[in-house]
């Protein structure tokens, strides 16, 4: 099996510019089913080189085409009303590429897709799962790839891969090919210090695949969440072969690394350094990798391989 795409996978395109064609183009060869491309001033047209229709309106792309997830590729000041114009039509997965889109819109686009609960937390399940933005997206081998992901470094398999970092995954999913080991599904939630969603988030859907054995989840400096995620592990799923890697152990305090939300304020300390998530998470029972190569090892090992 698989979590969030796979044959069933009908994608539209927002954003059919030059980079939403290439990718396109490259997901479709995979085998992803891309059925359409969205613009609201190309509606009635014909996207040549996918050979596909192109709608005005996303809602017309679940109407007509069955599209049920969304791959957004528009520029950064209109990535807000895509991902809310493609929720507003019923798409599941939207999947955005897009860099560089300012805090405030994804505050409002998290607020708005999910809800605040009276005890503090935010409704996900039965709502919209929005991956990204500043990601690589989502690859189900042997299934559909939705994004950027390289589909030659991997291929089916029982390991689930979720990160913070794409290359940094590409490697560790080209590092367990080689070593015949495959994966279920990659999801890339990208670094931007708002993203729709978190590592639980997805690691909660690894957890329910039965046909997921192993999980690796990559993350970096800034902020606690791989601890949150560590402690939910050692709770939930102990006999789940986990393993982590963090990005970051050479990374100065108060100075941005990569992704937006990749740095640990002046100071240090507060379990935001590389040094500090590894030493939680070995206290959880989770082994973490030295490097890219080393993380695909111990997931090897752990799976008896």
């Amino acid at each position: 099996m698989s979590i969030l795409i796979d044959e069933g996978t009908r994608v539209v395109v927002q954003g059919i510019g030059r980079q939403g064609t290439f990718h396109a183009r490259r997901n479709a060869g995979y085998g992803t089913r891309v059925v359409a491309g969205a613009h609201p001033r190309k509606g009635g047209t014909t996207w040549e080189e996918l050979d596909v229709p192109v709608y005005a309106k996303v809602s017309e792309a679940v109407s007509a085409e069955g599209a049920n997830t969304s791959m957004i590729m528009v520029p950064a000041p209109f990535t807000k009303d895509a991902i809310l114009e493609a929720a507003d039509a019923g798409v599941g997965t939207i999947v955005c590429i897009t860099e560089g889109v300012p805090v405030h819109d994804m505050a409002e686009v998290y607020n708005t897709l999910y809800p605040r609960r009276a005890d503090g937390g935010h409704d996900k399940r039965g709502r919209p799962v929005l991956i990204g933005p500043n990601c690589p997206g989502a690859i189900s081998p042997g299934k559909a790839n939705v994004g950027i992901i390289p589909g030659e470094i991997t291929v089916p398999g029982d390991v689930g891969l979720v990160s913070r970092s794409g290359t940094l995954t590409y490697q560790i999913m080209h590092e367990l090919h080689l070593a015949g080991v495959g994966v279920s599904t990659c999801v890339g939630i990208g670094g931007d210090p708002v993203v729709g969603s978190d590592f639980l988030d997805v690691i909660e859907r690894l957890a329910e695949d039965p046909d997921t054995a192993g999980v690796v989840f990559v993350g970096e400096i800034g902020g606690t969440e791989e601890q949150r995620v560590g402690r939910w592990i050692a709770e939930h799923i102990p006999d789940t072969p986990v393993v982590a890697y963090v990005a970051g152990f050479s990374a100065p305090p108060g100075r941005q690394m990569g992704h937006a939300g990749a740095i640990v304020k002046e100071g240090g300390g507060g379990g935001e350094t590389a040094a500090d998530k590894k030493a939680e998470l070995e206290e959880l029972g989770i082994a973490v990798g030295t490097n890219p190569s080393h993380t695909a090892e111990l997931m090897i090992e752990r799976l008896d391989r």
